[in-house]
């Protein structure tokens, strides 16, 4: 018996492909066109007589001896800027936030997941609803203690912030990860010989590690794109990236200002593009691993 085609109809694929290549567009044209303007000047990114202008670059050329391109955003946001140093800020928050965010998760996650008691439900009950609050609503609850040990605008007190905000999501994150994995895997491993904690490292994580890397990945964009926490609890010479860029922002009205903000704009996002593309398959099996219980 011939087996029947499973092609689809042709109005469909062409249908199915036009719309992802709309959404394609769409999606990546901003991020294209940021940083196709970052190279350019002021004049011609953001021309009022002509769009083009942002294409064939006149005042850039002009300024730059007949180069379409110019590297003064960059260089005014790094160095006359010293975005750098926003940047070597960020990366210490995000590394600290993610270690610490996944020791606790991970140890707390596995304890909840593997406990028989009823309480067990309502401690992420509560873990949920302190996730939903907003972010300004539990900053002001540390501003005073902050203030009072005279350790507010430092790092430190950032860190300690955005572990206590992201905690309950990598709890409850963790949590499913978990539940996902049969009992008996652990179970074997103490029969082996192994201790609680041995189990734990040597028999349960290695399964698990898309999902801690998931979840690392989710902690570190909280980290990384947070402005509220950020620009409440640190003083301008420890600013992060985000606050900066907002700082560029709000100084528009001076020539040249706002392409140190799109420079520091494509800066920032760069990063994140090249972690999620290297990051993507352990994303992937690690959300599919947390959406299947064993």
């Amino acid at each position: 018996m011939p087996i029947p085609s499973q092609r689809k109809p042709l109005p469909l694929a062409v249908l199915s492909i036009g719309f992802v290549l709309i959404w394609l567009v769409a999606a990546a044209f901003p991020f294209l066109w940021t940083v196709w303007g970052s190279f350019k000047a002021e004049g011609d990114f953001f021309s009022r007589a002509d769009w083009m202008n942002a294409i064939t670059g006149p005042v850039t050329r002009m300024q730059n001896d007949g180069s379409a391109f110019t590297f003064d955003g960059y260089h005014g946001a790094w160095v006359v800027k010293e975005f750098w140093r926003a940047a070597l800020n960020i990366s210490i928050v995000t590394f600290f936030v993610v270690i610490i965010s996944l020791t606790l998760g991970t140890l707390g996650g596995y304890a909840l997941a593997r406990s028989g008691y009823r309480y067990t439900f309502w401690l992420l009950i509560v873990a949920l609803v302190f996730r939903a609050m907003p972010h300004v609503t539990l900053v002001s609850g540390y501003l005073l203690p902050f203030f009072q040990l005279n350790i507010w605008g430092y790092l430190p007190t950032t860190i300690i912030v955005l572990v206590a905000i992201n905690q309950p999501f990598t709890l409850w994150m963790l949590h499913s990860f978990f539940l996902s994995i049969p009992k008996d895997l652990d179970e074997s491993a103490m029969v082996d010989g192994c201790t609680r904690f041995q189990a734990f490292r040597l028999a349960v994580i290695p399964v698990m590690w898309p999902g801690v890397v998931t979840t690392g990945l989710f902690s570190f964009l909280l980290a990384y794109n947070d402005f509220t926490v950020t620009s409440m609890l640190l003083a301008q010479e420890n600013t992060t990236m985000i606050p900066k860029i907002s700082s560029f922002l709000g100084s528009t009205q001076e020539e040249g200002k706002v392409m140190y903000a799109v420079a520091a704009v494509v800066s920032a996002i760069v990063p994140l593009f090249v972690l999620i593309m290297f990051f993507q398959r352990q994303i992937v099996s690690g959300l599919t691993a947390g959406a299947v219980k064993g």
